[in-house]
């Protein structure tokens, strides 16, 4: 039997697909190619090139593999992108996904793990780590268009033979200990890595986006979460769903938040370099504070993160981008700003 990962060329998706070979699974990957890259897909996998909203290759995909589960990571993740185009992210992350959902329900396929968000959150009203009961409010496009999968996910699970696990990711950062994998796009809007591009000289500066949030120092608060950790929460919702789970959500994450800056001096201290930044006023769609309560997932899922340190997720991600050369470095000051709050 094979796992079929959707987005399987992009970060997240690639560490996935090395951690399922790693277990010893079979891999079917599916991925357009539009932020992700050939190379990053390990050459175990079956690899197709596609769209996640393409039915008849999707048809095609279950005809030619012996596939029990889905992994669905392909997507669309900026928020600010999303402000500015809301009706690409419903398509993209919506209306793409109900495809895929039939598409494995007509297949016989009754195990989906899904990539979903934090942002589905939004601003809570107290900074107490955020349960999966918190009230749901999201505040950007990205997070409703994912808010709306999940939705789809709960009808189905209710109407089929079907089971799924929303994994709501908190801030992924980092990379594969082995070197294998990294956030490699360019124009890359996670801040470890802006941050690292700014401490390598890739980027000019590094943009702060508000500085009067109501936080110890003004600046985003947010929950960091190794991608190897992630990933294995992931093997660890398939092994549920594959044992019978229920329909479950869970968040990722670690429980613990860092600021803008607090992250800004974790990279100096890592890589002993400074480099300049700016500060800007808030951006559309941009929470205040979210930090996971990751109760469930240690609880349901058996998750115990391995890499939960903010420095080892700095040095490895470091590490990456100096794997990485110069080849994304930013000579367009248009492009060097393309950074993130947090």
């Amino acid at each position: 039997m094979a796992v079929l990962v959707t987005g399987g060329a992009g970060y997240i998706g690639s560490h996935m697909v090395w951690s399922l070979l790693d277990a010893g699974e079979a891999v079917v990957v599916l991925d357009f190619l539009s932020t992700g890259f050939r190379w990053a897909v390990a050459p175990e996998a079956r690899f197709y090139f596609g769209d996640v909203g393409d039915r008849a290759l999707l048809q095609r995909i279950f005809a030619e593999n012996d596939i029990d589960s889905v992994v669905h990571f392909a997507g669309s993740a900026v928020v600010p992108e999303s402000v500015a185009r809301p009706l690409a992210y419903y398509e993209n992350n919506t209306a793409n996904t109900r495809t895929l959902v039939a598409a494995t329900i007509e297949a016989g396929v009754r195990h989906f793990v899904f990539s979903s968000t934090a942002a589905v959150y939004g601003t809570q009203d107290t900074p107490d780590p955020v349960k999966e009961t918190a009230t749901l409010r999201p505040e950007s496009p990205y997070g409703r268009s994912k808010l709306m999968s999940e939705m789809m996910l709960h009808d189905a699970a209710a109407a089929h033979d079907f089971s799924f696990v929303a994994l709501r990711y908190f801030n992924v950062a980092g990379a594969d200990p082995l070197g294998r994998a990294g956030q490699s796009t360019l124009g890359a809007t996670h801040l470890i890595k802006i941050a690292c591009e700014a401490a390598l000289g890739k980027r000019r500066k590094v943009d702060v986006f508000g500085t009067d949030y109501p936080t110890a120092d003004g600046t985003g608060v947010r929950d960091y979460i190794h991608v190897s950790d992630l990933a294995a929460a992931h093997r660890n919702a398939l092994r549920y769903l594959r044992r019978g789970g229920e329909p479950l959500v869970s968040n990722c994450g670690y429980g613990e938040g860092f600021s803008v800056l607090e992250v800004l001096d974790a990279v100096r201290q890592v890589s002993g370099r400074d480099f300049p930044v700016d500060y800007a006023p808030r951006r559309p769609g941009d929470p205040a504070q979210v930090v996971a309560d990751p109760t469930v997932a240690r609880l349901k899922l058996d998750w115990v993160p391995t890499h939960a340190s903010l420095e080892h997720i700095v040095q490895s991600a470091f590490d990456w981008e100096g794997h990485l050369g110069r080849k994304n470095s930013f000579d367009d000051e248009k492009d060097g700003r393309l950074v993130a709050s947090g």
